[in-house]
């Protein structure tokens, strides 16, 4: 899932990888939503309220949207950074990097020590939405842009688009290949919507705390990688004496 790359990618690794991110963030987008009122996934809108904040003459109002979306945006480049830096020290571990640094970020927010003043509120956005940027990064780099876990909105376009496909592809290679990738945009809304429902029940009862589930999906994710990888590393050691 987070060891395959070019050649050695199957569908099911990147059906396997969308699940699982999908998942943790819809579990960040309504946790940021619900706790601090920002949506934290994606910076579409945080691009309409900078305009708005500029033509209204609210600088301040709107230099906060700015911070969110580099924040984003900051969170995408430290994630490549991570990769290429990793890739040269121990090619191993070049993608556990990002995620280990996701799972930090995620467990400072969840643990409440940034506190509840504005300030803070405004801390953890910005946290949550670097976090975020740091994830689409990385699986995008991974899939090679096959994956986008983070937002939906480009993913129903694909999705409209793959839908009326099926009404004119003939071919049984053609069909095959559009159903897979059908699949996997499915995949990514199903998982993406039981976060935002798993994490909104979970954020009423534990609040910030709910993301240490997204945390622990992270982990597994990584624990489960690793031993397949080495599953898979050792079977074929065994067929090859």
């Amino acid at each position: 899932m987070f060891r395959h790359r070019g050649k050695g990618r199957r569908p099911v690794h990147n059906l396997k990888l969308a699940a699982l991110l999908s998942f943790v963030a819809g579990i960040v987008n309504v946790t940021g939503f619900f706790a601090v009122q920002v949506l934290t996934t994606n910076v579409t809108g945080h691009f309409a309220y900078f305009a708005d904040g500029l033509v209204r003459g609210g600088f301040s109002e709107a230099s906060i949207f700015l911070v969110y979306i580099l924040s984003f945006l900051t969170g995408a480049f430290v994630s490549n950074c991570l990769v290429e830096i990793t890739a040269q020290v121990a090619a191993r571990y070049m993608n556990a990097v990002p995620v280990f640094t996701e799972m930090a970020l995620l467990f400072l927010v969840a643990s409440g020590v940034f506190g509840h003043s504005t300030n803070a509120n405004h801390l953890v956005a910005c946290t949550l939405l670097f976090a975020m940027g740091l994830q689409n990064a990385l699986v995008t780099r991974i899939s090679n842009a096959v994956v986008r876990t983070t937002h939906l909105t480009g993913l129903f376009t694909d999705l409209g688009i793959e839908l009326s496909r099926l009404l004119f592809y003939r071919r049984p290679e053609e069909r095959k290949k559009l159903l897979a990738s059908i699949k996997l945009r499915f995949a990514i809304i199903t998982f993406f919507f039981l976060g935002c429902v798993l994490g909104g029940i979970g954020y009423l009862q534990f609040h910030t705390r709910v993301l240490y589930l997204a945390v622990g999906c992270l982990l597994g994710g990584i624990v489960y990688s690793d031993i397949r990888y080495r599953y898979l590393l050792l079977k074929k050691n065994l067929l090859s004496h």
